[in-house]
């Protein structure tokens, strides 16, 4: 990135046309390495998240990746298959509601809702062993993407910690992780 010219304003309410065009190019050349921040956020869940699984947090969701797309699904299911966890290491109490946020302005509101949901809808598969209620997603037996939400975490999620899975590696993604984080992002 190149170094652009610091504005002079303390206040955006003092800013010139001039300061914010080029905070706009700046922000604009900084977007376009979205793509590899993405795959780097991916890459350090090999040391993030909880220790304690048969895999690390990187070959969770490499494997998580590799199923969806092995079954077929369309490139944004894959992509948000493989980054579903990056919040893990930054916000562990909200993950899902953190890899939703960075997807939202790139894939549908229903990608984002499982994404955003899945660590409740797991604890279907282990909320008894922890305290945690077995039947918490049911709060959401109604909504329009229920159904969606428990066939990710049975399919891609809940069922992605075999070691000797042979998942796809990282790299293997990034033309799909740039096909998602170049496009023209929404606001909604």
């Amino acid at each position: 990135m190149t170094e652009l010219a610091r504005a002079r304003f303390t206040r955006m309410q003092d800013g010139t046309a001039e300061e914010f065009a080029r905070i706009e190019a700046g922000e604009t050349e900084y977007a376009r390495t979205l793509p590899r921040r993405v795959a780097d956020a991916v890459r350090a869940l090999e040391t993030g998240g909880a220790p304690g699984y048969a895999v690390s947090r990187l070959e969770h969701s490499l494997q998580s990746a590799t199923l969806a797309e092995r079954d077929g699904k369309p490139v944004d299911y894959v992509v948000a298959a493989l980054v579903h966890d990056i919040g893990d290491s930054l916000a562990p109490y909200s993950h899902g509601s953190y890899a939703a946020a960075v997807l939202r302005p790139f894939v549908s509101e229903e990608l984002c809702w499982i994404v955003s949901h899945h660590p409740l809808f797991q604890m279907y598969y282990y909320g008894p062993h922890m305290g945690g209620d077995k039947h918490a997603r049911d709060q959401f037996r109604d909504h329009p993407w229920y159904e969606a939400t428990v066939e990710f975490c049975e399919k891609y999620d809940e069922n992605c910690f075999d070691p000797d899975y042979d998942w796809l590696p990282l790299e293997h993604f990034a033309p799909l992780v740039a096909s998602v984080f170049t496009r023209e992002p929404t606001f909604r």
